[in-house]
């Protein structure tokens, strides 16, 4: 089977932009590139009518309502406001927020920079397989708690956490409960009212949509949950976020929540099928390797492997036509292990040893063969170098 190089495998960082939602976008950057603010003329009207769309399809892969969704840069930039803009505006009421320890640092340094501003963080740690004990979260929650902020799927291991049981004990509370789905959205079924989730953060790169775009769910309700802007200038977003809308990104951005909602399933079920197939593979030929996260709970196209006693950036080197990655995109700057991986258990060293492998719809047979050889060769190269040097 043709294989084209290199191979992608590095789908948790960013997504090929599926050429139908390039070709949604195309018009809104050539005949139809009107700001979607200037209502007093038709270039204006065909601008917002295209963003209230996207708005619709958007909101509706989460089951929310499109007044619930505003429009952002990223996932990034939602999970600053709804962390930063909860705390602003709830700060009346407490200043206690709960996370997890091994959250994204798009969420962890918002949390370390509201412990200068005076507020108590608690971050609970994880066991194993990556998952938040609940009686912990329970007794947690004080009466100064005002959010909980836990991710939907891990980026690193692709560990699903039970959206649901903790959204009902926010709930139960009186606790605002935030949710990081940026890994989730478009591969798992996700539903707000379902998850008692108020607040959600997620991005259209990591499901085949454009960078640049991404959407904070506010709950509405009596009363709605309502985050302090973070950008001003203009009262764009219902007031929550000021700035001239990128009209093409959105319009991406709902053409692939649109195309996610359609092809979920059988996505889900093929790239799945593909993993189960990677991780069988090498353990045929690398029959002490491990596989990080949730035997079950876990995202179908991750794959977190160690493998002892081989540093994961020689054999990367070693591989230059497969892209795969070390951890988090946003943290590959960073010398250390990742925090994930130490939380989970590992040690330096073996964190040191493990490649994330993410998997996506465009993601053949053939990439995954030649990915299979490719890194058995690697890693059984990079061990007899090592050895040659010990």
């Amino acid at each position: 089977m043709a294989v084209s190089l290199p191979v992608y495998l590095d789908n948790h960082s960013t997504t090929m932009p599926d050429p139908r939602v390039v070709e949604a976008m195309l018009p809104y950057f050539t005949e139809r590139y009107g700001n979607a603010a200037s209502r007093q003329h038709e270039f204006g009207w065909v601008a917002e009518a295209a963003v209230e769309l996207a708005r619709k399809q958007v909101a509706r892969i989460i089951g929310a309502t499109p007044s619930e969704i505003i429009f952002t840069s990223g996932a990034t930039e939602s999970l600053n406001l709804a962390i930063l803009g909860i705390a602003a505006s709830l700060r009346h009421r407490g200043r206690h927020l709960i996370t997890a320890v091994t959250e994204h640092r798009a969420v962890l340094d918002p949390v370390r920079y509201l412990e200068g501003d005076g507020f108590r963080v608690t971050r609970l740690p994880v066991d194993r397989f990556g998952l938040i004990d609940l009686d912990e979260l329970r007794e947690a929650i004080g009466n100064e708690t005002i959010l909980v902020t836990i991710m939907s799927a891990n980026n690193e291991i692709g560990t699903i956490a039970p959206l649901q049981k903790i959204g009902e004990i926010c709930r139960g509370r009186g606790v605002l409960f935030h949710t990081d789905a940026t890994q989730a959205v478009s591969r798992i079924p996700l539903d707000v009212r379902e998850g008692r989730i108020d607040l959600l953060s997620f991005s259209a790169h990591k499901m085949h949509g454009p960078k640049g775009v991404g959407a904070l769910f506010c709950r509405a309700g009596q009363p709605p949950v309502a985050p302090s802007a973070q950008i001003l200038g203009g009262g764009h977003e219902r007031g929550f976020r000021s700035g001239t809308l990128n009209v093409p990104a959105i319009v991406g951005f709902g053409k692939a929540a649109e195309l996610a909602i359609a092809e979920m399933e059988q996505s889900r079920t093929r790239v799945a099928s593909l993993r189960d197939r990677l991780v069988h593979e090498l353990r045929e030929d690398l029959d002490d390797l491990c596989v990080n996260g949730h035997p079950t709970e876990r995202l179908d196209n991750n794959a977190s492997i160690t493998f002892p006693h081989a540093k994961a950036d020689s054999v990367i080197m070693e591989m230059k036509d497969i892209a795969v990655s070390t951890g988090a995109a946003c943290s590959s700057a960073t010398p250390e292990p990742s925090h994930v991986l130490q939380a989970i258990g590992l040690t330096k060293e073996d964190a040191a040893s493990t490649l994330r492998f993410g998997l996506s719809k465009f993601t053949t047979e053939g990439d995954i063969d030649y990915a299979i050889g490719r890194v058995v060769r690697s890693v059984k190269a990079v061990r007899a170098r090592s050895m040659a040097i010990a």
